[in-house]
């Protein structure tokens, strides 16, 4: 939350002239609805129904930047599709650099409490590790701008890719199992 999920998204999206899609905004499309009305009217065990369905979807399409909601990686199903589907980039976001960012908005369900920071320490605790575990690259988003972090994301990307090529020319050669799909 906060990180600058779209906001990159949509800048990588420009750089490499690829179709942006931000899971969130797809549920508003489809329901017609902002993502507070949803955790309002159907709890937030309905929206990450939601969520998973539109990732699932958004997931299978080749050649993408998909930018997902802070939670998605909650649901092991959409820890696998993004990991099998794509390249994950974690864009890793101090608890200080969050507030910051978050602190003039009514739109984000979960910090509508008496504590948002230690909501988002709590947050933190339980989402790093699972983000960590699916991550293709991890970027630090403090204090940087959204051009340098979409610099340093297609780099990291791309020598992910080298690293990649480099270790299957030494493996048996095994059909299609090794394709790399953007997303």
């Amino acid at each position: 939350m906060g990180s600058g999920k779209t906001a990159v998204g949509k800048q990588l999206s420009r750089l490499l002239d690829m179709q942006f899609y931000d899971s969130d905004a797809e549920i508003e499309r489809i329901t017609g609805v902002d993502i507070a009305f949803i955790f309002e009217k159907e709890g937030e065990a309905k929206f990450r129904e939601r969520e998973s369905e539109a990732i699932d979807g958004l997931s299978q399409v080749n050649g993408v930047i998909l930018a997902t909601g802070g939670g998605a990686v909650l649901a092991p199903q959409n820890r696998e599709h993004l990991r099998a589907r794509g390249r994950v980039v974690y864009l890793k976001t101090s608890i200080e650099q969050q507030l910051e960012r978050t602190n003039q908005t009514r739109h984000r369900p979960l910090l509508q409490t008496a504590d948002p920071e230690q909501r988002l320490r709590d947050l933190f605790a339980v989402r790093a590790p699972l983000y960590e575990s699916i991550a293709t690259i991890i970027i630090s988003t403090d204090h940087r701008r959204v051009p340098a972090v979409a610099a340093e994301i297609i780099k990291g990307l791309a020598l992910s890719v080298d690293v990649e090529h480099t270790q299957h020319q030494h493996e048996p050669h095994r059909s299609d199992e090794h394709k790399t799909r953007e997303h």
